[in-house]
């Protein structure tokens, strides 16, 4: 078998792609995978990395401002656009595929719209409720649009194929335990706050959290473990300002990153996140009450689309952006800490929102599309 994997730009659109890949060669060690990405985008180093091999086309989004400028860098994307189309199609007849699976991201869309045109079969894997422009212009021609939450077919043409099959996950998220976790952390009985904003780091985040870690730094009521990102090293400064010192106060873990998130979240009792996808879906796997703070600046606002999800669901709180304030958000942890009912609830509720076998149901649709050839 030999598959094209589309999908770049941001680690939401490259992981779930690394994760089909690896879970076609476990169960077909001889299938040829090549990934085809953006120049310049975090894919070429992730999917190397991952033991792929990868081909790279140059594309880029519209921008949406009217204003000179804009306009004029539109018209270098429209150029960019044909000759990304014309790369893709090149990279498709050399390898000549046997099926094309799109993960989303700008370069999805002139390789998948490319084997389209060349009637090689294609999978698309859709991540967020909110269906991101890429899906939407290619869901049609597509032989399968799998979507990891059931709500994001209410954004799409209802004459499309759909199957629901989760976002696929690391096989560590799906064996983390809860004790272990903790002892593996040091942790004690107290409630354990997992926060965090993404490897660059969100400053709302932050800013709007530094006042809780200070408080648990001087009353030590809640364990703390909180990852400021690469932008924001001036964390632990501010906390100090707010009376705690990190330093000396073995019940805050605070940090640039997180690499070992699935012990993190497994020892954690509430989550205070973003709303990416893939976190979300390793907070159900794990049955994980959370705090979500959508980022308002990500395409179409999909992760407000993300949260809510769990919010219907009685599964999560959720607090925008434009209404957070360090008072808001130590509410909203205390009175989830504070009630063990609805802390359970909300556990409850996530867990049985999370589908633990994408991997297996990817790999059923890739091998029923193939079938019909």
């Amino acid at each position: 078998m030999k598959v094209l994997l589309a999908g770049g730009g941001t680690a939401g659109h490259i992981n779930p792609a690394i994760a089909i890949a690896q879970s076609i060669k476990a169960h077909e060690p001889d299938a040829q995978i090549l990934f085809v990405g953006n120049e310049g985008g975090m894919e070429q180093r992730l999917v190397p990395a991952s033991g792929f091999d990868i081909r790279s086309i140059s594309i880029r989004g519209f921008k949406r401002s009217l204003t000179p400028k804009a306009i004029a860098e539109n018209i270098g994307t429209v150029f960019k656009a044909v000759s990304a189309s014309n790369a893709a199609k090149k990279i498709i007849r050399d390898f000549a595929p046997d099926i094309c699976i799109g993960t989303g991201g700008y370069v999805s869309g002139p390789v998948i719209r490319a084997a389209q045109k060349l009637r090689i079969p294609t999978v698309i894997h859709e991540q967020n409720a909110f269906p991101g422009v890429t899906t939407k212009m290619l869901s049609k021609g597509a032989k399968r649009v799998m979507l990891a939450l059931d709500a994001a077919r209410n954004h799409l043409d209802s004459s499309c194929n759909f199957v629901l099959t989760g976002n696929p996950v690391r096989p560590v998220i799906l064996t983390a335990d809860k004790e272990k976790a903790r002892r593996t952390l040091g942790l004690d009985s107290r409630p354990v706050v997992l926060s965090f904003g993404g490897s660059l780091g969100a400053r709302k985040i932050n800013e709007n959290m530094a006042p809780l870690i200070a408080r648990s730094g001087m009353d030590k009521r809640y364990q703390h473990i909180h990852a400021y990102g690469q932008y924001g090293k001036w964390l632990p400064d501010l906390v100090k300002e707010k009376g705690a010192d990190i330093s000396k106060c073995p019940n805050l873990d605070v940090r640039e990153y997180i690499d070992n998130m699935d012990v993190c979240m497994a020892a954690a009792d509430v989550v205070v996140c973003r709303c990416g996808a893939i976190t979300l879906s390793e907070i159900q796997i794990m049955g994980k009450p959370s705090v979500l703070i959508p980022s308002p600046t990500v395409a179409e606002n999909h992760q407000f689309h993300n949260a809510m999800a769990l919010v219907n669901e009685k599964a999560a709180s959720v607090i925008e952006e434009k209404d957070l304030t360090p008072e808001r958000l130590t509410q909203e942890i205390d009175r989830l800490l504070s009630d063990a009912n609805l802390l359970a609830l909300y556990g409850c509720n996530a867990k049985k929102m999370a589908i633990c076998d994408a991997n297996e149901r990817i790999y059923r649709v890739i091998k029923e599309v193939l079938s019909e050839k």
